[in-house]
């Protein structure tokens, strides 16, 4: 029976994901066979097991780092926020279906657990170490009699926790003495270990606190870990917020590439890898003042494409849009937003809402027609010019060609997806995670530097996957570098 770990925070975006994940690529470069898993996740941003399963991308990077298959019983329980209160619930990476909070947390919760401790067992029979994360803080004394992600996962799974504090947003002292009050004695007995996360500075200015916080707490530091830049996915909206930090200065970039931020915005991880590309600029647009006249335009995935696509027409953004469209913009649909840039979206069941036939922005000649069966599969395929491409599918609607138009990809199954205007301007799909195909990335930028005059780059680029397993030998080597891992061990084996 494997032994078991679980990381808390003492607040959400405190750095648990990304510290699960260090830790994964820790155990598993130490010889372990260790699985990361989650009972119940919120995220914007989901991942595709093999099987087709969706699971929350933290869990999905976090089996990557730990060098095994993801499952979904590395995340039993999925909430995609709808809105209005309101959340898909997927419970063994399929739709089980839309509840608001107050029902999910007086009805839902007890009925689902034991799926939840299934899944648990589950991985404890098949790995060592059982890496559990938290959700949020453990100390939200108006939830914790229906908090399945914190404190009730550490008695099931007899875990130690390590508590982690963000020093970056301050009152890092504050916040650990806090979250420990708040729980119970027998909550704070299983509290081992704190790490300290986000530091910038001198540590030795750190000295006295972190004394007068082992002597008030009788708990140690296990280490205080800088802050780090890695190129790890995201899941949630707050990191969303954080991509605002990395928008470019005027004239810093000499592409210029516009993403809408839409209300109900969803696997916005997809744009990621643009951040790498040389002399490339992304911004988060929400209104006409932001969308000026872009390089390239992304239309990003969406939870909501009905109300998201409302929200552009009311916003006037829509009509922005389809004239940046006449003027020759690139436009790039991806998934919700790929069935925007069609004519009409038909919602025969009410499965998006109130159901009824709805014009999209007519740019590309398909028609969509929103069915209860969602499709949730890694895919395959080939481009035009024999270039391979991969990435996975999350969709309810089903597309289909109402004029003649090119197939962007040939899939593997023999399905074709998506379309490509015949001078290349509009592209839509339904590949989440096409621009991680770096040289697919890399030739659409140059084509873009080459229309504006500027230098191309080599297409000898690295694959997504060899960038993924720089990123997790680079957390391994950072974190183990500021971590007391004899001591860490000692509280699992």
């Amino acid at each position: 029976m494997a032994k078991a770990i679980m990381v808390q925070g003492t607040a959400s975006d405190v750095g648990k994901s990304l510290i699960c994940t260090a830790l994964c690529r820790i155990f598993a470069n130490d010889g372990y066979r260790v699985a990361p898993f989650k009972s119940q996740n919120m995220a914007l941003n989901s991942y595709i097991t093999n099987d087709g399963g969706e699971i929350g991308r933290a869990q999905g990077v976090q089996a990557e780092a730990a060098k095994v298959d993801a499952t979904t019983d590395m995340n039993p329980i999925l909430l995609k926020p709808k809105g209005e209160m309101m959340s898909e619930v997927i419970v063994h990476g399929k739709h089980r279906l839309n509840i608001d909070a107050k029902r999910y947390r007086e009805e839902f919760v007890e009925m689902v657990m034991p799926e939840v401790e299934t899944s648990l067992q589950n991985l404890r029979q098949q790995y060592d170490i059982i890496l559990l994360e938290g959700a949020g803080s453990p100390a939200e004394i108006n939830l914790k009699d229906r908090d399945i992600a914190n404190m009730r996962m550490a008695h099931l799974a007899d875990a130690s926790v390590i508590l982690i504090a963000d020093i970056d947003r301050g009152g890092v002292f504050a916040s650990i003495i806090g979250t420990l009050m708040l729980l119970d004695e027998k909550e704070r007995a299983r509290v081992k270990g704190i790490i300290i996360n986000k530091f910038r500075g001198m540590q030795e200015l750190l000295t006295s606190g972190i004394e007068w916080l082992e002597k008030e707490t009788n708990i140690p530091v296990l280490g205080i870990i800088p802050y780090l830049d890695v190129a790890i996915d995201a899941e949630d909206s707050l990191a969303l917020s954080s991509l605002q930090l990395k928008k470019p200065k005027q004239g810093e970039s000499s592409i210029d590439v516009a993403m809408l931020r839409l209300p109900h915005i969803s696997n916005f991880t997809d744009i990621d890898p643009l951040y790498d590309e040389p002399g490339v600029g992304v911004r988060l647009v929400s209104n006409l003042h932001q969308i000026q006249t872009p390089d390239l335009l992304i239309l990003p995935g969406t939870k909501n494409t009905v109300e998201d696509l409302n929200w552009l027409k009311q916003s006037g953004l829509a009509e922005a849009i389809q004239r940046l469209a006449k003027k020759g913009t690139r436009i790039f649909g991806i998934c919700g937003g790929y069935q925007m840039l069609g004519e009409l979206l038909i919602d025969p069941d009410a499965v998006e809402g109130d159901g009824g036939t709805f014009k999209g922005l007519g740019l590309i000649p398909i028609e969509t027609t929103f069915v209860h069966q969602k499709q949730t599969i890694q895919v395959k395929g080939t481009l035009e010019d024999g270039q391979q491409v991969s990435g996975y599918e999350i969709h309810l609607g089903r597309s289909k060609k109402t004029a003649s138009i090119r197939s962007f990809i040939r899939l593997e199954d023999d399905r074709e997806d998506g379309v490509i205007s015949d001078n290349g301007q509009i592209i839509g799909t339904y590949l989440h995670g096409i621009f991680h195909n770096r040289l697919f990335t890399r030739k659409l930028f140059n084509e873009l530097r080459q229309e504006k005059g500027l230098p191309l780059h080599p297409e000898e680029v690295k694959s997504d996957g060899e960038l993924r397993e720089e990123a997790y030998e680079l957390l391994d080597l950072q974190v183990r570098k500021h971590l007391d891992m004899d001591k860490l061990y000692s509280f699992i084996l």
